[in-house]
């Protein structure tokens, strides 16, 4: 075995004696575990509606895009989604991605240059670090969702240009980022506000248009969201949205814009017809915050300190990492996935259950999978 091969499988073996090995699980089209894992807040990955309108631009388009959107890759169902999104979300345009870390690492790197200062929640998702890192920009990390530490930062710099970037739900945790105070922050000393709102489109604001909506914030010209359409949406992909001249921009000089090939037209028309659902689906939402009610008081019941999610993701803190690989798969034994986070994917070290809510889960069901996972307690 060649030296690098060997310092793999040492890398390898220190990784496993932490508890930290990942393995891949392929599931069945006709899987029945209760999903509690997955980000398909609203249910919709296998909406009729939905399912039926990728087919018939699965049939019109064929399998794949052909190619990035600059050459042959835009397709009329692009362009539609994307001014849908725009119009849900208050913003002037909006612009699709083929998935939300290409989105994020391109905002990220459209704002910020080597004399910019970026300022990153603790707790942001390791698609945002990443583009902080690679935008060549001096990244200070502030404490998690601390309006008051980040105006600090920014005193501290006052002729340079900057960018907060967070998210809005956070995705471990699941808790609300205060986006109306950083705004505040940001607008009264020239900088930018970037927000991933992955985790609350779909479930917060107004017809679900997520939370720099539901904070008053739509289509402030000093505000970039970024979002997936891989959650709420069942679909698969990501979107920048905000002023017409940073869409222009990314057109122009996005490096994970101009060479990734485009989504498939299929994934796109099926988000598409997501989003018309997700638009009228207050009785869903309605749904998801019953669940989370429920979770908190039967967890809480059992001795668990949970607190009370801002949208429909929670955490549950295990032990430590093998505890938490090990709860997760006693749980998945008896029917019921649950997300396993240990790091570095959680921001302060410690390793939790993350629980995210499906409005797409029966009642039964959903009542069973918090009894097993009350069950399967380390």
């Amino acid at each position: 075995m060649t030296a690098w091969l060997t310092e793999l499988e040492r890398l390898a073996h220190t990784r496993a004696k932490a508890g930290l090995t990942r393995e891949l699980r392929p599931r069945a089209a006709d899987d029945v575990v209760v999903d509690l894992a997955g980000n398909d807040y609203l249910g919709l990955a296998r909406h009729p509606e939905v399912v039926a309108a990728a087919i018939a631009a699965l049939s019109a388009y064929g399998l794949g895009a052909t190619g990035s959107r600059l050459v042959r890759g835009s397709t009329r169902a692009h362009a539609g989604l994307e001014d849908d999104l725009a119009a849900w979300l208050g913003a002037e345009q909006a612009l699709i991605y083929s998935s939300g870390y290409l989105a994020n690492l391109g905002a990220v790197r459209s704002v910020a240059g080597k004399g910019t200062v970026l300022v990153s929640d603790a707790y942001n998702h390791a698609s945002l670090i990443d583009g902080c890192k690679s935008s060549g920009a001096e990244t200070v990390v502030a404490p998690h969702g601390d309006p008051a530490a980040v105006a600090a930062i920014l005193d501290a710099a006052p002729e340079r240009p900057a960018v907060v970037v967070t998210e809005s739900v956070f995705s471990v945790d699941g808790d609300l980022a205060p986006l109306a105070a950083l705004h505040e922050v940001t607008s009264a000393r020239g900088a930018l506000l970037l927000v991933d709102d992955a985790h609350a489109l779909g479930v917060l604001g107004p017809q679900g248009a997520g939370g720099v909506v539901a904070a008053g914030l739509a289509g402030a010209p000093d505000v970039v969201v970024t979002a997936t359409l891989s959650k709420s949406l069942g679909s698969a992909g990501g979107l920048i949205a905000g002023p017409r001249q940073l869409v222009r921009h990314l057109v122009d000089t996005g490096r994970t814009f101009i060479y990734d090939t485009a989504l498939p037209p299929a994934v796109a028309a099926g988000a598409h017809a997501a989003l018309g659902i997700a638009r009228k689906a207050d009785d869903l939402r309605a749904l998801l915050a019953a669940r989370a009610e429920q979770t908190v008081r039967r967890l809480g019941a059992a001795g668990f300190a949970v607190r009370r999610p801002a949208g429909a993701v929670l955490s549950v803190v295990a032990p430590g990492p093998e505890a938490a690989l090990g709860w997760a798969e006693d749980c998945r034994d008896r029917g019921v996935a649950v997300g396993c986070f240990r790091p570095p994917s959680t921001p302060d070290g410690s390793s939790r259950l993350r629980l995210t809510l499906n409005a797409g889960v029966s009642e039964v069901d959903f009542t069973r999978a918090l009894d097993v996972i009350v069950e399967c307690a380390p």
